[in-house]
């Protein structure tokens, strides 16, 4: 039986997909390890995002594998995950 809401599997990366079509030019403020403020959009991490994607699909990362990262909670670490996640492996975040 298919849901009453939508018809498609609600998955991490359908966030930034939103995020992207919906809200593309919305400040993303978070402070760099060195120290400055880093000021990004939702489209430029979801650019960022895919880049990371087709990087692991180059190393042939497959669905289900394992990647584990260990970082602050800045930009460069959330266009890491969606990377990640966008193409079904586990992201396993060690901080």
């Amino acid at each position: 039986m298919l849901g009453l809401m939508q018809d498609w599997p609600l998955t991490v990366d359908k966030i930034l997909d939103h995020a992207k079509n919906w809200h593309p030019h919305r400040e993303v403020v978070t402070r760099s390890v060195e120290g400055p403020i880093v000021r990004t959009t939702y489209a430029e991490i979801f650019a960022r995002a895919k880049r990371v994607s087709k990087v692991l699909l180059d190393w042939d990362v497959k669905v289900g594998d394992r990647i584990a990262t260990l970082a602050w909670n800045t930009a460069r670490h959330i266009e890491a995950w969606y990377g990640i996640m966008g193409i079904g492996a586990v992201c396993h975040t060690l901080n």
